[in-house]
């Protein structure tokens, strides 16, 4: 491997180790060019993630945001315009096959969130979590390998969970941001107003209002299971363990009766790292000759 790529894949896996909770420990269940690739995309995410969360006003997150995507454009032809990430991120889409327009995704999903404070309906919310976590998943379906290409929907479904998940864990972070994400027309349906839940009022309105997101958040994983048995046989235990922690994050919502306010909701690093080993385990005992191995183009 080139030397400035191997460099530039060091600094992306150290952006992963230190800034990806919960993806890094599926990470390591990846065979070693996958794992490296998810991370340099990972770090190129992380880093639309840190613009528009960070501080400072819209409008120099929007400028920037715009830079970055101009760096996105440059990188897909080469030039890293010295970005310590960029040549590992271009080396990866290379290897893979990811198309651009799926991170021109992940950045229209990162300006919605300076523009925009609360979703009327559901299907608005839809398009948001579509651009910020179901393009992150088709990204990863690119790394994975796939031979049929109804793993896209599924793919999709996977990121429509996570990120219902998301939203129900930092329910009290977002609202200091001034953001609400659970759909107004859900606020109405359970008569619990936004004013409410920027106060973290708890009372039966607010758990039938949570179990119904909740529910919801369900279906999408039901749904985003099916991706398990279509993708590459070497890349499955990493994706069942993406699966296994950001549902066991919802269940443990479910178990705290919905309490999102007292104390943040982790998984344990030790809970983590042991669904962590089983991947790692499923992997070195899986028999490449029963996984698909073809990557169509999308």
């Amino acid at each position: 491997m080139d030397p400035e790529i191997a460099t530039s894949y060091k600094a992306a896996e150290d952006v992963a180790r230190r800034r990806a909770r919960n993806f890094y420990y599926s990470f390591l269940a990846l065979p070693p060019e996958k794992r490296r690739a998810l991370c340099a995309v990972y770090a190129f995410m992380r880093y639309c993630d840190d613009i528009s969360d960070g501080p400072g006003a819209a409008q120099d997150k929007s400028a920037r945001l715009q830079q970055w995507r101009a760096q996105l454009e440059g990188a897909v032809s080469g030039r890293f315009d010295g970005s310590p990430i960029l040549p590992a991120f271009h080396d990866a889409m290379r290897r893979f096959s990811i198309p651009p327009q799926y991170f021109h995704w992940i950045i229209d999903g990162e300006e919605m969130d300076l523009t925009v404070t609360q979703y009327p309906t559901f299907d608005d919310l839809y398009r948001y979590c579509f651009r910020v976590a179901s393009a992150v998943g088709l990204v990863c379906l690119q790394i994975f390998g796939y031979a049929d290409d109804s793993a896209r929907k599924h793919a999709e479904h996977c990121g429509i969970a996570f990120q219902l998940t998301n939203i129900l864990r930092d329910i009290r972070e977002d609202a200091v941001l001034g953001r609400i994400y659970i759909p107004a027309e859900d606020l109405d349906r359970f008569h619990y107003p936004a004013e409410d839940l920027r106060r973290g009022v708890q009372d039966a309105r607010f758990q039938r209002l949570m179990s119904y997101q909740a529910n919801r958040a369900r279906q999408y994983y039901s749904q985003g299971r099916n991706l398990l048995p279509l993708v590459d046989g070497a890349s499955r235990p990493a994706l069942w363990a993406m699966i296994e922690i950001y549902e066991g994050l919802l269940k443990k919502i479910i178990r705290r009766r919905y309490d999102v306010f007292t104390a943040p909701v982790r998984l344990s690093g030790a809970g983590k790292a042991a669904i962590a080993a089983r991947a790692l385990a499923m992997r070195l005992w899986s028999s490449p000759r029963r996984s698909p191995e073809k990557t169509p183009a999308p």
